[in-house]
């Protein structure tokens, strides 16, 4: 890795660090942790999914997602059903409730960030929408 890149790479993960940092301030104390919002936007973004594939996405033990999905499950999150042609097979689905959380949690995210952003300068808001569509194919190149 060249130098140049080496110094990029080190001022965006400090970037991004405080960046996350503030986001994770921004979100509501509602008692969801981040594993289990990472699974309701994944549900969310991506549909039903089997309790094993949401292990592997979220990086945790599959009795870990099984007692986090339980949990989710009890509180009227999410809800599970047997895989068509295979019963021991666990489907999970997001439910209405689940979509609502997410929806109040993100608006209070949105409404946050906001507050923030109107006290920077036009300049900088244009430069942090600018670094937008960047970020996305950053991110996209990170999922590959």
């Amino acid at each position: 890795m060249r130098t140049s890149t080496r110094n990029s790479a080190v001022e965006i993960v400090a970037s991004l660090d405080h960046l996350f940092q503030l986001l994770r301030r921004l979100t509501p104390a509602d008692g969801i942790g981040l594993t289990a919002a990472s699974t309701l936007r994944r549900l969310a973004r991506d549909g039903d999914h089997r309790l094993s594939e949401l292990a592997v996405a979220e990086r945790v033990t599959q009795p870990a997602m099984t007692q986090l999905v339980s949990r989710l499950e009890r509180d009227g999150l999410v809800g599970r059903r047997a895989y068509p042609g295979d019963g021991r097979v666990v489907i999970v689905t997001l439910t209405a409730a689940g979509q609502a959380v997410l929806d109040g949690r993100h608006d209070a995210r949105v409404a946050r960030l906001e507050e923030l952003l109107a006290r920077l300068t036009a300049a900088d808001r244009a430069a942090i929408v600018a670094a937008l569509p960047a970020f996305d194919r950053l991110t996209t190149e990170g999922s590959a």
